[in-house]
């Protein structure tokens, strides 16, 4: 059994056996495997396997792929800002693979082993006021489906109305994509567990 050094309250949401199971490489289609070469672009040797398990309805999982790309990897925001918005979001999702996943991925952009426990601890973690309305917001949007006048406030400060769409998108979109992982029980891949549980080993007293 996996202890986790970080997890929210109640624990993660996580199934003793998947719900759903991504197909395997025989049953992926050429256009499928000719996408997975191209896994680099989102910061993997290969393509995640809620790719693989999304693909199981391809008229969506098209659809999604080009919609979610212009979230990440080739969204506007800074690439730690998106990563900070999307851990803060898998936490309160209690979505440990979108957590896992993204962890790795936000050391990848600068953020550090302090910002992650910052993140799992909340809004009032931060120091910085852009950082601290960020998570504020996620943590809103999350439990009201409204981000506040105070947050929208010092939010509006910084950022453009194009980018405040795109925050907002951002936390509905891995909101989205938290529950059908979490729903499903995919589990995190061997790596990228492996990654999340070196990160674990360096913040442990």
């Amino acid at each position: 059994m996996i202890v986790d050094a970080l997890a929210p309250a109640g624990g993660w949401h996580t199934a003793r056996t998947p719900r759903m199971k991504p197909p395997g490489p025989a049953a992926r289609s050429p256009l499928f495997r000719a996408m997975s070469r191209l896994s680099g672009v989102f910061g993997r040797t290969h393509v995640p396997d809620v790719f693989t398990l999304m693909n199981r309805n391809p008229r969506l999982f098209w659809a999604w792929l080009f919609f979610a790309s212009r979230l990440m990897p080739w969204g506007k925001l800074p690439a730690a800002t998106r990563e900070m918005i999307i851990l803060r979001t898998a936490w309160n999702c209690r979505s440990r693979y979108e957590w896992g996943q993204h962890v790795e991925i936000a050391l990848r952009t600068g953020v550090t082993d302090d910002d992650i426990i910052a993140i799992s601890r909340g809004p009032d973690a931060f120091a910085d006021n852009v950082l601290r309305a960020l998570m504020r917001a996620c943590d809103e949007m999350i439990t009201d489906k409204c981000i506040s006048d105070a947050t929208w406030q010092a939010l509006s400060a910084r950022y453009s109305e194009k980018l405040l769409i795109e925050i907002m998108i951002l936390i509905g979109h891995y909101e989205m994509l938290a529950g059908l992982l979490n729903s499903s029980g995919l589990p995190l891949e061997p790596d990228t567990e492996t990654a999340l549980q070196a990160f674990y080993q360096r913040i442990r007293p």
